[in-house]
């Protein structure tokens, strides 16, 4: 028997899956902020477009190594997997704010130079930092200095102040606000994307868990049928013992070990070729013509293109069994049990009829079994895509089974 396990192996998103989420994001935001900054119509659109990129490409590696700690919370409760969004993009941020801060430092002053030149105006940096500006003053000149009055000079005037540690953090902060917010918009991205793999994960855990059970049910109900028929068979072997025909004994237990190697070359929830079960029943007739040499004749209708249409096996070893067992032991005269396939309509009909007495009353339980099992194994298999009817007919009983043709597995 083949059992099977579902793996336990836990789903995860392909890596090459979240860095494309990465990317489409990141993408995202260069043309969103190059797109503002030609309508801001800011200068230096090729310098800044650059350093743009490497801010991009950081953001990239960072937003990695934030994926790499938030797959350790792929298997937490929700809640747990929002707190570490909200707790490990803050680090990931004032690192891509920091990023930012250096790569676009020097552009302040390449903007400082481009504005004086522009303005006709003297901007500098001393020592410590500080902008400055040289603005023209007029001054008094003691007297009979250059023979003027006053001169003309220029001073120099703290513009902008040298930026402190704190100055230069609330900056950082200010620019990894909005990456943060970034940051967790992607989160949720890469959440709802595991969430779609752990729910088809889950589908197909749960349709291998059908499927075994499907497959426990076939089997068990494949297995019903042997023990009976070995019980049926014995009975008769033992008969022929007992009145002494020991040649047709030998010649029932060659025929019965022809049929189980046969019957038990397959595996039980397998399907079969349709002439492998019709030379499986013919198997079986002989065994039973042992019993009854004058009374028993079968008749089988194979059709050579439904020789290869696929059926579940020993489908109809119960429904052979209760025209032997209900006609032709139940009477003293012969009695033909046919066995028949057609197709109709792209369906798989199949008969088992006989001219006998059809079943009597008493014999209704015993019958019933045997139709039970043939309509649970044909539901299990098919669903409720089957027709099985079972009724006498003039001149005995018929039943039929319509199935779905299917041919070569």
């Amino acid at each position: 028997m083949i059992i099977s396990k579902t793996s336990e192996t836990r789903p995860t998103v392909p890596f090459r899956m979240v860095l494309l989420s990465m990317i489409v994001m990141w993408a995202t935001y260069f043309v969103l902020i190059t797109m503002r900054s030609f309508v801001m119509d800011y200068e230096l659109q090729v310098e800044m477009a650059w350093r743009r990129g490497i801010v991009t490409m950081v953001g990239i590696a960072l937003t990695i190594a934030l994926w790499g700690m938030l797959r350790l919370f792929d298997h937490k409760a929700v809640w747990i997997k929002v707190m570490a969004a909200i707790i490990l993009s803050v680090p990931v941020a004032i690192a891509i704010g920091k990023t930012n801060h250096l790569v676009f430092q020097d552009m302040q002053e390449v903007e400082e130079r481009k504005y004086a030149e522009k303005n006709g105006i003297n901007l500098r940096r001393d020592e410590a930092g500080n902008l400055l500006v040289d603005v023209p003053v007029t001054r008094v000149a003691p007297d009979g200095a250059n023979g003027a009055d006053t001169i003309l000079d220029s001073e120099s005037v703290i513009l902008v102040p040298a930026q402190t540690s704190a100055d230069v953090w609330k900056a950082v902060f200010d620019i990894a606000l909005g990456r943060y917010f970034l940051l967790l918009a992607w989160a949720s991205l890469y959440f709802a994307i595991l969430a779609g793999y752990q729910a088809r994960a889950a589908e197909r855990r749960g349709q291998e868990f059908r499927s075994a059970a499907e497959a426990a049910e076939l089997r068990s109900l494949r297995y019903q049928v042997n023990p009976h028929f070995l019980f049926n068979t014995l009975n008769s072997l033992s008969a022929l013992v007992m009145t002494g025909k020991a040649e047709r004994a030998e010649r029932m237990i060659q025929t019965m070990s022809r049929f189980y190697r046969h019957s038990l070359a397959d595996e039980p929830t397998s399907d079969v070729q349709l002439r492998d079960e019709f030379d499986l029943q013919q198997l079986y007739l002989d065994i039973e013509a042992v019993r009854f040499p004058e009374r028993l004749v079968c008749n089988f209708d194979l059709p050579d293109d439904l020789a290869d249409a696929r059926v579940p096996g020993m489908i109809l070893q119960p429904l052979v069994e209760n025209s032997v067992k209900y006609a032709v032991s139940a009477v003293n005269r012969p009695v033909t049990i046919t066995v028949k396939a057609r197709e109709e309509f792209d369906r798989l009909v199949v008969t088992v009829s006989d001219d006998g007495p059809g079943v009597p009353e008493h014999a209704s339980h015993g019958f019933g079994i045997g139709l039970a099992n043939v309509r649970d194994r044909l539901e299990a298999r098919f669903g409720s895509d089957i027709v099985l009817s079972s009724n006498p007919i003039e001149g005995g009983y018929k039943t039929e089974l319509r199935i779905p043709l299917t041919k070569n597995g």
